[in-house]
């Protein structure tokens, strides 16, 4: 088969014949041949190289992307394939996260119909204050903060921890939700999720937008299967060494 050159290649993809170059210099393609007056020689092993780079970057991620392909063209195939293993495995954690998120969210709306909008008493409070009007101890709600779930300002002459109103309001989503036998973990994300979106309709919404995000990495991460595994058919299959 003829050789390709770098203006083939960008044009399946429509980028620039410069990418092409930039990517084989970061090793992302095995290096080209070159002709006696200099110019790049691709073959369909480059060009296969190309789609898989590709294909990995909405699965993966630019950073995980390059280094993939960095490995398999040092023929490092055990570290390129940890590197999608570990890829597999935070999607799985992303997902679970989410179904505990969404399970909170459930519970929030049912046992009390919470909003993120600020607790109708606007004073503040201190963490002995805040823990009496929950009725639980001063400990807990500072096992809260540890967690994440509580940011309290402090008061710069004291020290001393100061609740406002919006901490109030988190407080009592934890407290709500601890009851519930929510662990302080996924208490923490939900209330972080809260703060971010303003409220638990507007995180619903927000679980909905989270839910096909993680569904299409899942589906480009079957798609970059496709294009790895035709390239290593041009690295030499399965069977292709790692070298330590």
């Amino acid at each position: 088969m003829s050789p390709l050159r770098p203006a083939d290649l960008a044009r399946e993809h429509g980028i620039s014949t410069q990418a092409v170059r930039n990517y084989e210099r970061h090793g992302f393609l095995p290096p080209a041949e070159r002709t006696a007056s200099g110019y790049r020689l691709y073959t369909e092993a480059h060009a296969a190289a190309l789609r898989a780079y590709l294909s990995l970057v909405p699965a993966y991620g630019y950073a995980a992307a390059g280094r993939i392909m960095s490995a398999l063209n040092r023929n490092h195939l055990d570290e390129a394939l940890t590197i999608v293993d570990r890829g597999h495995g935070q999607l799985l954690r992303d997902r679970d996260t989410l179904d505990a998120v969404r399970t909170a969210l459930q519970h929030l709306t049912a046992e009390s119909g919470a909003v993120a909008a600020p607790a109708p008493d606007t004073g503040t409070r201190t963490v002995g204050e805040l823990a009496h009007r929950l009725g639980v101890t001063p400990a807990t709600v500072r096992n809260w903060e540890d967690a994440g779930i509580l940011t309290p300002a402090r008061d710069r002459a004291t020290g001393y921890r100061i609740f406002h109103a919006d901490d109030i309001r988190d407080a009592e989503l934890a407290h709500l939700l601890r009851r519930g036998g929510h662990p302080l973990d996924h208490i923490a994300t939900v209330v972080q999720q809260i703060r971010t979106v303003g409220g638990t309709d507007a995180l619903a919404a927000s679980l909905e937008a989270w839910q096909r995000r993680l569904t299409a990495q899942g589906l480009a991460m079957l798609h970059a299967a496709t294009h790895l595994s035709a390239y290593l058919t041009h690295l030499g299959g399965e069977d292709q060494a790692d070298a330590r």
